[in-house]
């Protein structure tokens, strides 16, 4: 599941082994094996491609540098034309336009999408154009798995990768008279923060996204904070309905209509609840450390008031979901196109981790349309590729770094838990409505809605 933000990443917990993708000879005319049309690729032969996650119009700024990029890229790769659209992977309706053809070239989609799409070959052969591009040298092979088949072809692109936290309203914290600078670490410290925040200012301690399929996957969140899991391995069977569910379900369900620390609203999608947090209605929610992003430049939250720590955990370090976004190419994309698009993504997504004045101009950039500098997350990259990275930009960071000093530190303490590998948006929508009951129905049978939901889950996972 992912918002499809950009992340970045101070320290990485996913390996630091690079991956070192053959940089062939890039003939003008190269043999390639992938899907797509017939033919050899011609790097030379006119091409056009169409690109996704177009900003809306209700961002000037975002389009105007968009469109910029796009100029720039044209004017290096004069036998590349791009056209651009609004198209963005939302889980509800993806798979109809996957179904429907009517996907761009290049777009942004979830961490949880290619497990079904690979098989179904809904994505191209792409590994042999990475080589032809040389797209980088040191991907993280441990990220690159979300885009392999079993014998190690690649269909996707990974660019941003996320684990979860605890966000948190640093002022919310002084006023309840608890520090700022400590988090709570363990759920049942979530429990007493929720209720001494709500008793001393009267906001919610605590909120849960519950709809879009947010709900699902912030209770598989917290089920593997508790030491639980949501799928078997070979993601053929659920395995949710067992005590961490359950214990988080029950935890909910008793902050909800035991201490009445959730406040008053239930129904939550990712921007409402980072709205509601923003403007000062929220102690503590589940959000990637992206969510300061949204909270100060959309929202206009304070940055002294934003805090970040790791997510909570309960019995042990178990660890925390992690997920992301990709770069995907239309299947029905040319060997040309698959080339081109190629191109453009490491032009828009990685020269500025590679090449020192390209990352101190992108940091300028930044900064100069009120973005951010150095807010911590995760790289799909190397551990030394992202230092080196950091140190050409570290004049520039505009970002309170160390408020997400908890979460800094989970990186190299919680593992990182990849979301559930089978129908992963379904599993997440069919989780929605319990947590939803759990929350606005105070004789909501815990044992009952997981038992139902393990039903229709299992049944879309035999399928």
């Amino acid at each position: 599941m992912t918002s499809v933000s950009r992340w970045g990443r101070f320290g990485t917990a996913l390996g630091v082994a690079g991956l070192m993708l053959a940089a062939g000879c890039a003939k003008a005319t190269t043999p390639s094996s992938s899907g797509g049309a017939g033919g050899d690729v011609d790097q030379n032969a006119p091409v056009t491609i169409t690109i996704g996650d177009r900003p809306t119009p209700d961002k000037p700024n975002d389009i105007k540098a968009f469109d910029q990029k796009i100029k720039d890229f044209m004017a290096k790769n004069p036998n590349i034309t791009v056209k651009s659209t609004e198209t963005a992977w939302q889980a509800q309706t993806f798979q109809a336009q996957v179904a429907g053809g009517t996907l761009p070239t290049v777009m942004n989609i979830s961490f949880t999408e290619p497990a079904n799409m690979i098989p179904n070959k809904q994505l191209p052969d792409i590994t042999d154009e990475l080589k032809l591009v040389d797209l980088t040298k040191d991907l993280n092979p441990n990220v690159l798995k979300i885009v392999q088949d079993a014998n190690g072809r690649i269909y996707g692109v990974p660019t941003d990768v996320f684990s979860v936290g605890l966000a948190y309203n640093r002022n919310l914290f002084k006023q309840a008279g608890l520090d700022p600078d400590k988090p709570p670490t363990t759920w049942d410290e979530v429990r007493q923060y929720a209720k001494q925040i709500h008793d001393k200012t009267g906001k919610a301690g605590y909120a849960q996204l519950t709809t879009n399929n947010t709900g699902g996957w912030m209770l598989t969140t917290m089920t593997y904070s508790m030491g639980g899991t949501v799928e078997s391995p070979d993601g053929k069977k659920s395995t949710f309905n067992d005590a961490p569910t359950k214990k988080a379900l029950q935890l909910l369900k008793d902050m909800r209509w035991t201490d009445n620390s959730m406040g008053s609203r239930f129904l939550y999608n990712q921007e409402e609840v980072r709205q509601d947090f923003a403007a000062g209605k929220i102690g503590m929610v589940l959000q990637a450390p992206d969510a300061y992003d949204m909270a100060v430049k959309q929202f206009g939250m304070k940055p002294a008031d934003f805090g970040e720590g790791a997510l909570p955990q309960d019995g042990g370090p178990h660890g925390t979901l992690t997920g992301g976004s990709l770069k995907m190419i239309s299947p029905k994309a040319t060997k040309n196109e698959i080339v081109a698009a190629l191109k453009w993504i490491k032009f828009d997504q990685f020269d500025k981790y590679t090449t020192e004045s390209v990352a101190v101009q992108d940091a300028k950039t930044t900064i100069a349309d009120k973005g951010f500098v150095g807010r911590p997350g995760i790289t799909p990259l190397s551990q030394s590729t992202y230092d080196q990275f950091n140190k050409w930009r570290e004049p520039y960071v505009n970002v309170p770094v160390k408020q997400f000093q908890g979460y800094i530190d989970s990186t190299t303490s919680l593992k990182l838990l990849p979301e559930p590998s089978n129908k992963g948006q379904e599993v997440y929508s069919l989780l929605d409505p319990v947590v939803q009951q759990v929350l606005t129905k105070k004789d909501a049978d815990i044992d009952k809605l997981v038992s139902d939901a393990a039903a229709k889950i299992d049944a879309r996972l035999a399928r």
